[in-house]
């Protein structure tokens, strides 16, 4: 069995700790993600689903417990190699898909290789178009956002996400902003991805339709983890 891409052990979150208004809002989560696993993320609003991913995204650390991402410790990393690993080891897509409204597609799928390694090449702007090319956007290659569909939107982030080919793509209810045709178009993309180069993804969702096409689902409840399982009923696409 492969090594995981990401483990949590005994991991707990607290708001305001030491203050009147200390909240703990995970609960001593034990977690661990295989590469190449398409696994989905489900609970009630309010359980603790966004503030996992953030954790497991190193957009802030735990309180306790450890976090391990390519088989390091997290919690013992000075600021730039955590910086420098959510670089190389992962890639977002969010609800909004953030992206730099001056900008065009190509230069939005650029922005993560921009910061992470400095000035543009031929190579990495033929690859940003590559990919932009991949999810069917191969004719707006320099469209502003602004002249793109909110499905046309998340495309260029999802091909953002991919651009340092990343192991693990961490999605917060990618298509929760999108009409169900738009919706089953950025799964299908996804899914694509992660069959044809093994691309892990860990999907927020509340839409039970797309995490019955996941082949695991990870249910959260008040902070803890309620259910963690294969989905048996989950046929190829």
């Amino acid at each position: 069995m492969s090594a995981p891409l990401v483990e949590l052990s005994a991991v707990r979150k607290t708001y305001g700790a030491g203050t009147e208004v200390e909240v703990e809002v995970l609960h001593g989560i034990d977690l661990a993600l295989a590469p190449g696993e398409f696994t989905a993320l489900v609970g009630p609003s309010g359980s603790g689903k966004s503030t996992l991913l953030n954790l497991i995204g190193l957009l802030e650390p735990p309180t306790a417990g450890s976090y391990r991402i390519a088989g390091r410790e997290t919690a013992t990393l000075a600021e730039g190699d955590v910086t420098a690993l959510r670089a190389t080891h992962l890639g977002f897509v969010f609800q909004f898909h953030h992206l730099l409204p001056a900008f065009t597609a190509t230069e939005n799928v650029l922005m993560p290789g921009l910061i992470a390694h400095g000035p543009v090449t031929p190579e990495r702007r033929e690859r940003a178009r590559d990919l932009l090319r991949d999810v069917g956007l191969g004719d707006r290659l320099d469209y502003l956002p602004r002249k793109l569909s909110g499905g046309q939107q998340q495309r260029v982030a999802i091909a953002r996400a991919l651009s340092l080919a990343p192991p693990l793509v961490l999605a917060d209810e990618p298509t929760g902003n999108l009409d169900t045709h738009s919706a089953d178009d950025i799964f299908r993309l996804m899914r694509r991805f992660n069959e044809r180069s093994g691309t892990a993804f860990l999907i927020v969702t509340h839409d039970p339709r797309l995490a019955q096409r996941c082949d695991r689902i990870v249910e959260l409840i008040d902070g803890q983890i309620a259910g963690d399982a294969p989905n048996l009923a989950h046929r190829p696409e």
